[in-house]
């Protein structure tokens, strides 16, 4: 039988978890017509040949024929795959690793979970698939571009407690950044701001109104024209650090998206976004000791 606890029913296969689709309540013809047209990024012939497979399978465990009827709310789980996958020339490093927590090093340029083109060269699966956790999890994310700290919770049933911290705001997280230097702007300083998805969807804009965003920041040294920065978010919005800094002139060295879209081809490692999740602080929730973590990347100035 079911369990709404436990909906995997399909086992991670080489640190891939299974994908899940939920059909709507109300719908007509099979289960291939369904996935075809629901997701058109497979060929119709490539989800029968998956289904023949049984590599589809409902939220009972059971395989799921082609001709099989729509079945309205039916929870179908299928194995996400790629043609082509860029190759990446960086590794991760693991950091830590205890019965429930992972904390890893992220280079520049990976993806923490799959999206888009990218499936296997992704933190979490390649950390599922080398440390043999399956239910392995990130409690929260950072960008692509920024390399640094991520934590994992290893198992699902202390995870909650570690959420519970980043929702709480009881984790103290710090980032470098390089970006230009004025010297009209006083450091330290606090920059609170309303962030909203701009109208390309990719992108976040400050908009008008009460603040939902909110980041602390020190100027470290200087050199030229150019400055490195100590960014501590009080908040947790999508790209927060890259908009703030942005938004006072103060763009971070080769970032692709802000102040404007220029985004370096596929393969181009040449240009880092330079942000750093450099720290970790928390109380253990379990333990109830004090943890810290630092990256072992640095950011380097640009020579004057």
């Amino acid at each position: 039988m079911h369990n709404p606890h436990h909906p995997h029913v399909l086992p991670v296969r080489d640190g891939v978890s299974p994908s899940c689709v939920v059909l709507p309540s109300r719908g007509q013809g099979s289960m291939l017509d369904f996935l075809a047209q629901r997701l058109p990024v497979v060929a119709r012939d490539a989800w029968c040949q998956r289904m023949l497979a049984g590599e589809v399978v409902d939220e009972r465990g059971q395989a799921v024929a082609p001709e099989r009827p729509f079945e309205g709310g039916l929870r179908l789980y299928y194995y996400r795959s790629l043609p082509a996958e860029p190759m990446l020339p960086f590794s991760e490093a693991v950091l830590y690793q205890d019965e429930h927590l992972v904390v890893a090093d992220k280079p520049h340029f990976m993806s923490v979970t799959p999206s888009g083109r990218h499936l296997h060269n992704t933190l979490l699966v390649r950390l599922k698939r080398q440390l043999g956790l399956p239910q392995l999890s990130p409690l929260h994310r950072i960008d692509r571009d920024t390399a640094g700290l991520v934590l994992l919770s290893v198992q699902q049933r202390t995870r909650g407690a570690y959420q519970a911290l980043f929702r709480d705001r009881q984790i103290t997280k710090h980032y470098d950044a390089i970006a230009p230097w004025r010297a009209d702007l006083a450091f330290p300083r606090e920059h609170a701001s309303r962030l909203e998805e701009s109208p390309q969807f990719f992108r976040m804009q400050e908009v008008p109104g009460a603040p939902n965003s909110h980041t602390h920041m020190q100027l470290l040294e200087v050199a030229g024209d150019w400055a490195r920065y100590r960014l501590s978010p009080i908040t947790g919005k999508r790209h927060q650090l890259r908009v703030h800094m942005a938004a006072l002139g103060l763009p971070l060295r080769n970032d692709p998206f802000y102040p404007v879209v220029n985004d370096p081809p596929e393969g181009d490692y040449s240009r880092p976004l330079q942000l750093l999740a450099r720290s970790l602080e928390f109380v253990d929730p379990l333990t109830g000791e004090p943890r810290a973590f630092e990256s072992q990347q640095r950011l380097v100035l640009p020579v004057a």
